[in-house]
């Protein structure tokens, strides 16, 4: 299990609390640092069944300063990629993948349903 994770972020904080109170392992990866490429979004959005707005860490400095609100839904998908690849913080955190099953964001429901 990989957990696309951004540290000082709290809510990537509970989502990890959370798999390892019940013994899940997984590996981390600093999603700023070493954002996901554009092929690896695209493949991500595929397994998740989420629209690629779902993506975007719409409450983030970044998303505010761009304006994106009013550019997304003009963009292709291969943009929004191109986009959400070239800046880390600009993804909703954290992504938890199994390599079949993707999550976005913590919500212990869907944790619960996914996860355990």
């Amino acid at each position: 299990m990989l957990v696309y994770e951004y540290p000082q972020c709290g809510t990537c904080r509970k989502a990890k609390r959370f798999l390892d109170e019940r013994g899940i392992d997984y590996e981390t990866r600093h999603i700023v640092n070493d954002p996901p490429s554009k092929e690896e979004l695209k493949e991500l959005v595929q397994k998740s069944g989420l629209e690629i707005k779902k993506f975007f860490n719409t409450s983030g400095k970044v998303y505010r300063e761009q304006r994106l609100k009013d550019k997304i839904p003009t963009l292709s998908e291969d943009e929004l990629l191109a986009l959400l690849a070239s800046e880390g913080k600009l993804i909703k955190r954290p992504i938890v993948t199994d390599g079949t099953r993707v999550t976005v964001g913590f919500k212990p429901k869907e944790f619960e349903h996914f996860w355990t």
